[in-house]
């Protein structure tokens, strides 16, 4: 039967004109009689909470009483009893819009209200416009094969194709041909887009040609994280239930990079809904190390950027999805401030966390495709006009290097982080000890869960995210139903860390100009994510491993391989910048990258001709 709904103050105006000498049951749990509207209501009476007809599934004391153990906020018996008497009264409606009548429906592109501003009052300063010097070296001869012509980084391969040492139609086929060589090892890729490629090369061509050279990207093949929305071409976001999603519009991104002449030449592998490495296709693979997984959920971007299948790629993050791939496959990951690069057009997973950024095989490289990509869009609120300031050319003497002593000590930081402390000195800046509170961060987590179980809502509670091939604990479709009894007080009190947590790192950034940190710090990747300063995670070294690596949570059941003798591997560190000043951190990381002189070596069996 179908409850008409009264409103709160229907129901008081009735209650004020019900039979004299009616009585309300004062006993704890005891439910008011219903009351019969005949008399016309009281003028002036207000509306009041716990006044609305009872709606949804019955509830008991023994319900609450379970519920306690799941947000860990015990009752007393006599709260047990009212709580359970007046639930569908009180707080069962709140779900309407959920449980019924279906009224609204929140489509994509419907964000929350309420968005995250990273920067706090009276902090950052203003440049009037953007300032961007790049090197100028000469990027010597075109190389002799197309392996090497393939790995060469973006700062090179810009300044052959200006100069017309190479075409964009041939370069284009070098990669379209790594791809079709070793994407069956490394599940990389999703879609391959040789007909748009070719024909966005011949036009890149014609144009550089005629004189009309864009800039850096002009002519350069790279491929895009399969979040990112490609007009009339697929974008599956490595789920099952999307693997035919074929979108009208491209994403502010990708047509940014379309306006700088870049060729499209493949969508990359991502964990499925961006979680991990595994994906409707398997697990992308580490170049590096084909036993082990290449991590995620930029799973894609960062084996295809090593292994040479493309010139750059898009990767993003929402808590290490760019600095965790770019770490193991030895990368240049560049996680821009948080409003930087709009989003629009790519997945959401969590509105006030998601951020787009580059992934590349140098420093440089990095900050040439932050400066196509960044500016504010329409279609992400979140997205600022804020300019960049970037030159490769000036100096970081005195820079102060903020770095936190006991991670410097401790696993997860290596012999390459302790090397590359001690080079800040040595490149003449200066190393500064800094600390943060001993405070809970993993707390503020509910609100990735919580963001990322609304954005995907409906394909829990349809349960096409059982489709996915991920269905061990630590994957989404059970981090999804769990987060639905996930206490909405939590998600307040976590919000309102988050600030107490923006106020301290405002602090320590004003006592240096960057942090240096180990890349997989549980608490900076939390930190830092959740407050929205900007990283560059660069290749430093390397390191020796006797066991694979993997991002998910350990499975007895299935072992990871471990090697005897260790392999070696590349390992990076991380910079993290003030807000909006990713060309600090790019100079520095220049600099860096000059000292650990590491980034040219390439994974053994991706080097040779294709």
């Amino acid at each position: 039967m179908k409850l008409q709904r009264r409103t709160r103050r229907q129901f008081l105006a009735e209650a004020s004109l019900s039979l004299a000498g009616a009585t309300v049951l004062a006993q704890a749990g005891a439910q008011t009689p219903a009351l019969v509207a005949s008399q016309t209501p009281t003028p002036g009476a207000p509306p009041a909470f716990g006044t609305s007809p009872e709606v949804g599934p019955e509830v008991s004391e023994a319900t609450f009483a379970e519920a306690e153990k799941l947000v860990q906020a015990p009752l007393t018996a006599a709260d047990r009893a009212m709580a359970a008497a007046s639930w569908r009264r009180s707080m069962a409606s709140v779900y309407e819009r959920r449980t019924g009548p279906r009224k609204v429906a929140l489509e994509d592109g419907a964000v929350p209200y309420s968005t995250w501003n990273p920067v706090l009052p009276g902090q950052g300063r203003e440049l009037d416009r953007d300032l961007f010097v790049r090197t100028a070296n000469d990027p010597g001869p075109l190389p002799g094969t197309d392996a090497e012509i393939a790995f060469a980084p973006v700062t090179k391969l810009s300044r052959w194709i200006e100069r017309k040492q190479i075409t964009s139609e041939r370069l284009t086929r070098i990669y379209l041909d790594r791809i079709a060589k070793y994407n069956g090892t490394l599940r990389c890729v999703i879609t391959v887009t040789p007909e748009i490629a070719i024909k966005q090369a011949r036009q890149a061509d014609q144009e550089i040609a005629a004189g009309k050279y864009r800039g850096a990207l002009h002519g350069i093949p790279w491929g895009g994280k399969d979040l990112l929305d490609t007009a009339g071409i697929r974008t599956t976001y490595g789920a099952e239930f999307y693997r035919d999603r074929i979108p009208s519009r491209d994403a502010a991104v990708v047509a940014r990079l379309h306006t700088a002449g870049a060729v499209m030449v493949a969508k990359l592998s991502l964990g499925a809904l961006a979680l991990n490495d595994v994906w409707f296709g398997g697990q992308t693979m580490n170049p590096w190390l084909l036993e082990e997984g290449s991590s995620g959920s930029s799973a894609g971007p960062g084996a295809a950027t090593a292994a040479g299948l493309v010139g750059f790629s898009i990767g993003s993050e929402t808590e290490g999805s760019i600095v965790s791939p770019s770490m193991r496959c030895g990368l240049t990951g560049l996680r821009p401030t948080f409003g930087r690069v709009p989003r629009s057009g790519a997945m959401t997973l969590c509105w006030s966390l998601d951020k787009l950024g580059p992934m590349t095989r140098s420093v440089e490289d990095a900050m040439l495709v932050l400066k196509a990509i960044s500016g504010p869009d329409a279609g992400d609120l979140a997205s600022v006009a804020r300019p960049l300031e970037f030159d490769a050319k000036a100096s970081i003497q005195g820079l102060k290097v903020g770095y936190f002593p006991g991670w410097m000590k401790e696993a997860p930081a290596t012999e390459v982080d302790r090397r590359a402390l001690a080079a800040v000195d040595k490149l003449g800046m200066k190393a500064v000890p800094v600390s943060l509170p001993d405070w809970p961060y993993g707390s503020m987590n509910i609100i990735l869960f919580a963001e990322a179980a609304a954005a995907f809502e409906e394909q829990t509670l349809d349960h096409r995210v059982d489709q996915l091939k991920a269905q061990v604990p630590d994957a989404w479709p059970n981090t999804f139903r769990q987060a639905r009894f996930l206490s909405a007080v939590d998600m307040v009190q976590a919000d309102r860390l988050r600030r107490k947590v923006a106020q301290e790192m405002a602090r320590v950034m004003g006592e240096v100009d960057l942090l240096l940190v180990p890349g997989l710090r549980d608490e900076m990747l939390t930190i830092s994510n959740f407050t929205g300063h900007p990283s560059l995670t660069l290749r430093a070294g390397f390191v020796q491993v006797a066991q694979a690596r993997s991002d998910w949570a350990p499975d007895p059941a299935h072992p990871l391989p471990k090697f005897d003798p260790p392999r070696t591997v590349p390992h990076g560190v991380t910079l993290i910048g003030r807000f909006f000043d990713e060309g600090t951190i790019g100079r520095v990381g220049l600099a860096m990258e000059r000292e650990f002189a590491v980034s040219a070596k390439v994974p053994e069996g991706f080097g040779s001709a294709v």
